[in-house]
């Protein structure tokens, strides 16, 4: 996993409901926890485009229904700030569901557009996505 180049603003949090953006089966997922997240005892545990989490899986086939799956946050409401001066912000947040935690995804494909630093950390996505903003 590579360091981001951009200051990420953490949009999401600890409990957040989100859609998932690819076919895997899953269609609304609850995030339970961030990997690789470092914070003081008793604060909320938050983060934006790139992270790694686990989630539960809300809504969606049976036998996904009610599983622990790992997944990586693409896009994201709340906006964040390039290095090159440019603030970003997208419609939706939206996750990929993953078939395991090095990065690749357990879809064959993902619809709407993904944003450029989760590429640059996740190169598995990079072969699935269409639209890198």
């Amino acid at each position: 996993m590579k360091a981001l180049k951009a200051n990420i603003t953490k949009g999401l949090q600890k409990g957040s409901l989100v859609q998932t953006c690819d076919n895997s089966g899953a269609k609304i997922v609850r995030i339970i926890t961030f990997k690789t997240y470092k914070s003081v005892k008793g604060r909320n545990l938050c983060g934006g485009v790139g992270a790694l989490i686990n989630a539960s899986v809300i809504k969606g086939n049976p036998e996904m229904r009610k599983k622990i799956v790992p997944a990586i946050i693409v896009r994201q409401k709340k906006e964040y700030r390039r290095t090159n001066g440019t603030r970003i912000k997208f419609e939706d947040n939206a996750v990929v569901v993953l078939k395991d935690e090095k990065g690749n995804p357990k879809g064959t494909l993902i619809k709407g557009p993904v944003a450029k630093e989760v590429i640059e950390r996740w190169s598995p996505l990079s072969k699935l996505a269409k639209i890198v903003v």
